[in-house]
C-alpha cells in the first residue's frame, strides 16, 4: 500500500518544479497526448498526491520522463501540478530537462539539443552547459495563436474588462490594464487570485476553446495579467494564475509563449522580435517569435522560451494508502 517517488526538487525562475524520476506508473498510449488520458484515468491521485498538501502546496508542479513515441523524439515528458495534468508547460520543461541533464537521466544524441514530445506536440530544446551545469535551456514551442478577442466581462469590485484568449500550450484568458485594472501593483496577490477566479469563470461561460488538432486540449485554464515592464531593458510584466489559488513565480513559458502570439496579432511585435518577459517577482524568460505558421487553418506563430532552472535537492516520497490524506488536499 505504499508507493515510492524519487524527487529531484528545485525551481525554474522561482516556481517550483518537481521531477519524479523514480515511481513514474506506466502509461497506455500511442501518443504523449493519449498518455495523457490514461494517467487522468487511473492515476490522478499520483498528481494530487506529490502536488496537494501534505507533501506539496498551492504552486507545486512537475512530472515525469518517459520513452517518447516518435522516433524523432529524445525524450517524452507528462506535466503535472496543482491544476492538472497539462498538455504543456513552459517552466517545468525548463526545470526537468535541466535536472535530467545535470544528473545523467538523458543522454542527448548531439550534445547542446533535444527533441522532446509532449502532449501538446514536439519541442525543439537548445541548452547551454558551463562547469557541468545547465545555464539555460531554449524551447521552440508549439504553434501558438489567438483563439479569441473582445471577450466582455464584468469582475465583481474591479468592473468591466475586455478579454482575449490565446494558446501557448494551454489557453489564456489575456488581462492588459483598462478600466478599474491599472497594473499588478495596484492590486496585489490577494485580489489578484479572487479576481483571477471570476475571470477565468466568465471566460469560461462565454467561450471554450478547442485546439484544432487535439480536442483534448480544450477550455481556458490559466488567466495571464499583463502589465509595462519595472525594468528598462524588458519589454512586458506579468502575473499567471492557475489552479484554485496560485500566482506562477516565473514568467510562465506557455504563458509568454500565448502573449507573443497575442502581440502578434495586436501587430505589437512582428517576426523575429524579441521579447523579456518579466513575472509577478521579477525573474525572466526571453520570448522570440520564430516565424509564422499555421494550425488546422489558423494562423499562429512558432514561439521560443529561454530560461534557467536551479536543483535545489534530493526528496523520496512516500504515498501510504493507510495515511487519511494519502491523496492529498488543499484548503479553500
Amino acid at each position: 500500500m505504499r508507493h515510492t517517488f524519487f524527487c529531484i526538487d528545485g525551481h525554474t525562475a522561482g516556481n517550483p518544479v518537481r521531477l519524479i524520476a523514480g515511481g513514474a506508473p506506466l502509461l497506455k498510449g500511442a501518443s504523449m497526448s493519449e498518455r495523457r488520458q490514461d494517467f487522468l484515468k487511473r492515476f490522478d491521485w499520483i498528481r494530487t498526491g506529490l502536488c496537494l498538501e501534505p507533501r506539496g502546496h498551492d504552486m507545486m508542479s512537475g512530472g515525469f520522463l518517459y520513452p517518447p513515441t516518435v522516433a524523432e523524439a529524445d525524450v517524452g515528458l507528462l506535466f503535472i501540478e496543482t491544476s492538472g495534468c497539462l498538455p504543456m508547460c513552459g517552466h517545468g520543461t525548463i526545470g526537468m530537462v535541466t535536472f535530467a541533464l545535470e544528473h545523467g537521466l538523458i543522454q542527448p544524441v548531439t550534445p547542446g539539443s533535444l527533441t522532446v514530445e509532449v502532449p501538446a506536440g514536439l519541442l525543439q530544446i537548445g541548452y547551454e552547459m558551463q562547469d557541468g551545469r545547465v545555464a539555460a535551456v531554449r524551447i521552440v514551442n508549439v504553434p501558438s495563436y489567438v483563439a479569441a478577442t473582445g471577450i466582455r466581462i464584468d469582475v465583481p469590485g474591479l468592473g468591466p474588462l475586455s478579454v482575449d484568449v490565446s494558446y501557448g500550450g494551454n489557453y489564456y484568458a489575456i488581462v492588459e490594464p483598462q478600466g478599474g485594472y491599472v497594473g499588478l501593483d495596484a492590486l496585489g496577490v490577494d485580489a489578484l487570485i479572487r479576481f483571477s477566479r471570476s475571470v477565468r469563470e466568465q471566460v469560461r461561460a462565454a467561450v471554450q476553446p478547442v485546439h484544432p488538432l487535439d480536442e483534448t486540449i480544450r477550455g481556458v485554464s490559466h488567466v495571464l495579467w499583463a502589465d509595462a515592464p519595472r525594468a528598462a531593458d524588458a519589454h512586458g510584466r506579468n502575473a499567471v494564475f492557475y489552479g484554485d489559488k496560485a500566482i506562477d513565480r516565473s514568467p510562465c513559458g506557455t504563458g509568454t509563449s500565448a502573449r507573443l502570439a497575442h502581440l502578434v496579432a495586436l501587430g505589437r511585435l512582428s517576426i523575429g522580435d524579441r521579447f523579456v518577459h518579466e513575472s509577478y517577482i521579477g525573474s525572466r524568460f526571453t520570448g522570440r517569435v520564430e516565424r509564422a505558421t499555421r494550425v488546422g487553418g489558423v494562423d499562429a506563430i512558432i514561439p521560443s522560451i529561454e530560461g534557467s532552472a536551479i536543483t535545489t535537492g534530493f526528496n523520496t516520497i512516500w504515498i501510504d494508502q493507510t495515511d487519511h490524506f494519502w491523496h492529498g488536499f488543499q484548503v479553500t
